[in-house]
């Protein structure tokens, strides 16, 4: 019975680990793409950064999750564990599009301006969570 219970913990470990490393990518890739200091900003209590940064972070676990739950394989996981986060960058690129003062806006601690960018953030993942079909 307890074999049974631990049969699959290898599979686990694996994917685990594989969500954890492309949970750091995404947060090194999406950081160095914003032109405003996240980890810095938050640091020093800024709201608005940690509030967009969070938002944007949730909307990247959830593609990442229904890939998790869809892959096949690890490869699988990788492939559009990088979509998610490449999906990711390019939401924030579109919200500067329309807000061309984004990063210093949130960098002022403006909330609106990043509640919107995690909103869309957030919704994205939702969209690509939903698209993620193997």
């Amino acid at each position: 019975m307890l074999y049974t219970s631990v049969q699959g913990l290898p599979d686990f470990l694996l994917f685990f680990a594989a969500a954890m490393a492309l949970t750091g990518l995404y947060l090194v890739a999406y950081t160095l793409s914003t032109t405003h200091n996240e980890f810095e900003l938050i640091r020093q209590n800024n709201v608005a950064a940690a509030s967009s940064l969070g938002l944007s972070l949730t909307g990247f676990a959830l593609p990442l999750s229904s890939a998790i739950v869809n892959a096949k394989t690890v490869v699988d996981l990788l492939v559009y564990g990088v979509v998610a986060v490449l999906i990711q960058i390019l939401i924030y690129w579109l919200v500067r599009m329309l807000l061309p003062n984004l990063s210093q806006r949130i960098a002022n601690g403006e909330v609106a301006a990043a509640l919107f960018l995690g909103a869309a953030s957030l919704a994205a993942g939702v969209v690509t969570a939903a698209s993620m079909v193997f």
